[in-house]
């Protein structure tokens, strides 16, 4: 006789869970599904809560502390809401030599948010990476999912502030 674990309720009517109930569904429940279910959280709520990590954490039957190790360890998952434009600059040896300590710098002074802060008017979520593989751009900068790379820091804070105009 094999006992059938009952699922947790969804945490709300909201829609968005049903999506995120479907890809745990999809992949059976199954702890080694953790990512891929953290991620269709992250995509149909933009980011990563306690109460979306406990039921992750519920469904999959793994523990929460678990469900949080992984959402903090990997840079992409966020644990608070992002402002509409990312702007992820990259901290590899490569970029920091070519000065993204200055980028971050002239970010924070024009912005007034530092790495994992989000301005005041939710416009711009600023970020860090270890890496973004885009070492011959050095110093690269990711701007909405798109790579940019070899500016200055008065040439990204204007590329930033035109972007957070729109």
């Amino acid at each position: 006789m094999t006992l059938q674990r009952t699922r947790p309720d969804l945490p709300s009517k909201d829609k968005r869970w049903k999506l995120v109930n479907a890809t745990m569904r999809r992949n059976g429940y199954a702890g080694h599904a953790l990512i891929e279910s953290l991620h269709a959280v992250q995509d149909a709520f933009g980011f990563l809560d306690e109460e979306a990590m406990t039921f992750v954490a519920d469904s999959l039957d793994v523990p929460l502390s678990k469900v949080y190790g992984v959402a903090t360890f990997y840079h992409l998952f966020m644990l608070k809401p992002q402002g509409r434009h990312a702007c992820v600059v990259c901290t590899g040896t490569a970029c920091y030599i070519k000065g993204a300590g200055a980028l971050i710098e002239g970010i924070e002074e024009r912005f007034h948010a530092a790495p994992g802060e989000t301005t005041a008017d939710q416009a711009l979520s600023v970020l860090t990476a270890r890496c973004v593989g885009a070492c011959g751009l050095a110093p690269a900068v990711v701007l909405d999912g798109n790579v940019i790379g070899k500016l200055a820091v008065g040439q990204l804070c204007d590329l930033l502030a035109e972007e957070v105009a729109e």
